[in-house]
């Protein structure tokens, strides 16, 4: 069950990858209910983490739904509605432990082992649900975008700015010097797709050995492990996007990077559960940190 697990959820990102999609980062204004990209939310509000939002995003992707609530079948029936008949539900996971206590052949000696494992378990979205309470298919407003800064996502960044150089062409996080460098804002096309950005290279600023100490083993640009931290980078920017709020466009430079993701997660069916993890754990960071040295 537990290589299942892995293998198919693996399968699922790759096949996405493989027809040009990403599925942690879509254009959803049209398609959520929301009108904005959001993590996918449990039905007592609480968002999924870690390689669950990428399964959920993606589900919802391929069959259309506009809600990021899911529930099970059971939380349904608890709720007075029920699972529409025919209706195919969305994979999760979660992990979880055994103790087991095994005696030493040599010496006879009992000793416990803790055997860690992934299981699963099926997730409805509403839109599958019939029944519920009206507040779980009400629509919020549409916000719209502007060209002027985000006062939430500039609170946001603020305590990084002794970190982050303003101005020049490219936007990287450089490990030597440990500064972030930002294009000015007015070099993108909206303000959103700047603070998505900034995103992306704040995930990069937590891999530094004095915070996640993050490495893959690199050896050279454009390597397993280049490319294994660039997809914890744009993991990262899409849960951080989707916790400001923020729906930005794809990044043209980053379509490059699908190539070597696929084959990535092909040699190594556990690596997109890796990627998330440590994406998650990077986010994790970034909201955590003391508000003078985040």
């Amino acid at each position: 069950m537990r290589n299942d697990v892995y293998q198919k959820i693996t399968d699922q990102i790759v096949s996405s990858l493989e027809k040009g999609v990403r599925p942690w980062h879509q254009p959803w204004i049209a398609a959520n209910g929301e009108g904005r990209i959001v993590r996918p939310l449990r039905g007592n509000g609480v968002a999924y983490q870690g390689i669950n939002v990428l399964m959920l995003w993606s589900a919802a992707i391929e069959k259309g739904y506009a809600s990021p609530v899911w529930m099970t079948f059971k939380q349904a029936q608890e709720l007075k509605a029920h699972v529409r008949k025919g209706e195919q539900g969305s994979l999760v996971v979660y992990a979880d432990k055994i103790t087991r206590t095994e005696t030493d052949a040599a010496s006879g000696e009992e000793n416990e082992r803790t055997i860690p494992f992934m299981k699963g378990y099926t997730v409805f979205n509403v839109a599958q649900i019939e029944g519920l309470p009206e507040h779980y298919y009400d629509k919020a407003e549409t916000p719209t975008n502007s060209l002027n800064r985000i006062p939430h996502a500039e609170a946001y960044f603020d305590p990084l700015r002794d970190k982050i150089v303003q101005g020049g062409s490219r936007a990287c996080y450089i490990p030597s010097t440990d500064k972030i460098h930002m294009p000015c804002i007015d070099f993108f096309d909206d303000a959103v797709s700047y603070y998505a950005t900034l995103a992306h290279e704040a995930t990069h600023w937590t891999k530094a050995p004095t915070r996640l100490n993050r490495d893959f083993d690199r050896k050279k640009f454009g390597d397993g492990g280049y490319a294994m931290e660039e997809l914890v980078a744009e993991l990262g920017a899409a849960f951080l996007s989707a916790d400001l709020a923020l729906t930005p466009e794809l990044r043209d430079d980053h379509a490059a990077y699908i190539a070597s993701w696929i084959k990535v997660l092909k040699d190594d069916k556990r690596a997109i559960f890796h990627a998330a993890s440590h994406a998650q754990r990077a986010v994790d960071f970034l909201h955590n940190l003391p508000t003078a040295a985040r």
